[in-house]
């Protein structure tokens, strides 16, 4: 991992009383990583004060603070708590390790210390805190495009905030993976950002629209899918998924391609039935809010017509959690 200039050299913090030590990690780290030494517990604090390093290197055993005592302080903290802290030690023993994990350490390297492998530790956790990095930047970006669409509709941001939620709620239900109802519940947001596209006439036009206009807006789909684009981000993959299939209905009468049935992405049927149960069940200025009787009842009207059959029931056998977060979220 080379680095053209100082300031973009990743900042590692390494703590150890024994000052024989912290000269073996320097020449071990120095040519890669601009390092930063602290002889004690207490010193190592003071210092991530004023400078949050990129990684830790904790001896455990220390005069006063131990490294455990360390980092779980650091681990409790709002600021810190996300900063890898590799534990340095001679300890060996599998309990030492254990609870050097349940601290909250990602890793333990043993003295006497092996270059290689303090390089590789090193190397593969600054590796994952910048792919955690990139992965939280692309999540801002999408709530922000998310947030841009707001602009363009008379939907508010709270509405967008509970489908998302019933999405995430609907997932679980539906057997899917926690880490795929959370991408679903950051993609979710993303629905109607082809909705930016439409003009403003059509967008607040506030009585119907008339067939013409319709067919417009009927275009925002595929407006979204453009916008968001190719990518090599599972989530902003996920997203234009949703944007281009949340219209689509099971019957095959939805746009913009009458897919039917299991060809529509189950992401985009359950961003369709979470989406319209909110709307239907939200105030708006051209209409009033439907009760949650009224709407459910729609929702089994429309099931094996608009919305897969499944879900609409896995909806219902939800519905405790969906009003949970309906009433959390109030407009």
């Amino acid at each position: 991992m080379i680095y053209s200039n100082q300031d973009r050299m990743p900042t590692i913090l390494i703590v150890d009383d024994e000052p024989a030590n912290l000269r073996v990690l320097k020449k071990m780290l120095e040519d890669q990583y601009r390092l930063i030494f602290a002889k004690s517990g207490e010193e190592a604090l003071r210092l991530i004060e004023r400078d949050l390093p990129d990684l830790i290197l904790l001896d455990v055993m220390m005069p006063g603070m131990t490294g455990f005592e360390v980092c779980q302080q650091l681990k409790t903290e709002q600021r810190t708590k996300a900063v890898p802290v590799i534990f340095v030690t001679a300890l060996s023993d599998e309990v030492d390790e254990a609870k050097g994990f349940d601290m909250g350490a990602v890793d333990y390297i043993t003295k006497p210390v092996s270059p290689a492998v303090v390089k590789a530790r090193v190397r593969t956790h600054l590796s994952l805190v910048q792919a955690e990095d990139l992965r939280r930047t692309r999540l801002q970006v999408i709530q922000r495009l998310g947030r841009a669409s707001e602009y363009k509709d008379n939907e508010t941001g709270m509405h967008v905030m509970r489908m998302s939620h019933f999405s995430k709620i609907i997932a679980l239900a539906y057997g899917l993976s926690k880490s795929a109802a959370d991408n679903l519940l950051h993609a979710a947001p993303m629905h109607d950002i082809g909705k930016i596209g439409i003009p403003d006439s059509i967008m607040l036009k506030p009585g119907k629209l008339t067939v013409e206009e319709f067919a417009i807006m009927k275009k925002h789909p595929e407006i979204g899918a453009e916008i968001l684009g190719e990518s090599d981000s599972d989530l902003i993959t996920l997203a234009k998924l949703v944007a281009m299939t949340h219209h689509e209905k099971w019957n095959g009468s939805g746009y913009p391609h009458g897919l039917k049935g299991e060809d529509i992405p189950i992401e985009g049927r359950i961003v369709a039935i979470a989406d319209v149960f909110d709307a239907l069940t939200s105030k708006r200025p051209y209409k009033e809010a439907w009760t949650v009787d009224k709407a459910m009842a729609f929702l089994h009207d429309q099931s094996g017509i608009h919305f897969d059959p499944q879900l609409v029931t896995l909806f219902q056998q939800s519905l405790p959690s969906i009003l949970y977060i309906k009433q959390r979220w109030q407009d």
